[in-house]
């Protein structure tokens, strides 16, 4: 029997296991074999390891000090799968980062301040860094904070989040193909366009009513049809081949199975929350539904809100298109997302380049996060 310390934190509208490099290092050279064992995949119910059974729940935030450069903490995200013995280190988990600072806070790699303590976190999955801004009074973490986010009950501590230079973090492009939008032939579907932008996290969006959907979807619905399932795979697929991160389609699940993304778009419309409540048109900008690791997302992944208001500001994509303006407002800056579970918003910091095209300085948002337990894990 082997064990591990590790700890469980909710960040955002996601849970992982959080463990420190060292103590994962001095353990194993097969990090992916660990990974699989600690979560209990491949199985459905994933009962016999610490994983939730859903892709929101099977992540893995692997954490350690950094001493030469100038950033607190190194993190790389881990993607278990519930039911494939893959782990996918492509791409970053917003919901996630969003715990990394204060588990340093409380794991004593960084020193905390009055009132509040700037994390600085470099993410190995994109390359890129994320500025944590925890409320800290008189130098102490407290989870007495007032601030709700759509898809977690209850209140918690409010962190703010800015991915800063996020373009390009995994083809090094904003556009991956250099194109506002591309044209995919897809088997069983047919010819789909779409918009593919790279910021924070690879997202490939798809207007929601050119596949004879609404975008106001339930999760239940979406997930209960299987025949939709497929096709929306294989458009995602399409777009990963487009993006060079695949070379067969059909194993899109398995080589590329957590990126791109792939999000339904579609203008604000009245529409009921997973948990029955009314959000009106009024309130949001944007109406969007996530795919993740071929199930439904019950609410959104921050690195996709993030991206999705990058593709907002972005003239010509399809987000762009479909995004709430204001009479005679060809730009803005700051937008509000409809998802399954209610509304994120958050803004960009970006300088246009010409009319067509945009520089992305920073994109930001809000979340709450809170450790769960620490203790150690036990697996053969």
């Amino acid at each position: 029997m082997k064990e591990l310390k590790c700890s469980i934190y909710r960040g955002g509208t996601s849970k992982g296991v959080f463990l420190l490099e060292e103590d994962l290092k001095s353990l194993s050279d097969d990090l992916d074999h660990v990974l699989l064992k600690v979560m209990g995949s491949p199985d459905l119910h994933q009962i016999d390891g610490l994983g939730g059974a859903v892709s929101t729940t099977s992540k893995v935030a692997i954490i350690s000090k950094e001493t030469e450069n100038p950033w607190d903490v190194n993190y790389t995200f881990a993607q278990v799968s519930v039911d494939k013995p893959v782990v996918s280190y492509a791409g970053n988990c917003g919901n996630i980062s969003s715990a990394v600072g204060i588990f340093a806070i409380e794991n004593k790699l960084v020193e905390i301040k009055d009132p509040v303590t700037v994390v600085k976190i470099y993410n190995t999955n994109t390359k890129k860094v994320i500025e944590e801004r925890i409320p800290t009074p008189n130098g102490e973490l407290v989870y007495t904070e007032d601030y709700k986010i759509a898809g977690v009950p209850g209140k918690g501590l409010k962190i703010d989040l800015k991915f800063l230079n996020p373009a390009g973090s995994l083809t090094g492009k904003l556009l991956p193909t250099g194109n506002k939008t591309d044209l995919l032939q897809v088997d069983g579907v047919g010819q789909v366009e779409v918009s593919i932008v790279d910021a924070s996290n690879p997202l490939v969006y798809v207007d929601a009513r050119t596949l004879g959907l609404t975008g106001y979807e339930k999760v239940s619905d979406i997930d209960s049809n299987k025949e939709l399932l497929d096709q929306l795979e294989r458009i995602r697929g399409m777009a990963a081949m487009k993006m060079g991160l695949i070379r067969d389609l059909e194993k899109s699940s398995t080589e590329s199975p957590g990126v791109p993304k792939l999000t339904l778009v579609a203008p604000p419309k009245d529409y009921y929350t997973v948990e029955g409540e009314l959000v009106k048109e009024s309130d949001y900008d944007l109406s969007v539904r996530m795919m993740s690791m071929q199930k439904a997302h019950k609410s959104i992944a921050l690195t996709g809100a993030l991206c999705t208001f990058a593709a907002c500001a972005i003239p010509d994509t399809i987000p762009n298109r479909l995004v709430k303006k204001q009479a005679g407002e060809s730009q803005k800056n700051t937008f509000d997302l409809g998802h399954s579970s209610g509304i994120i918003g958050g803004s960009i910091e970006y300088k246009a380049l010409d009319e067509e095209n945009i520089e992305v300085q920073s994109v930001t948002s809000f979340r709450t996060a809170r450790k769960i337990l620490t203790g150690t894990v036990y697996f053969v």
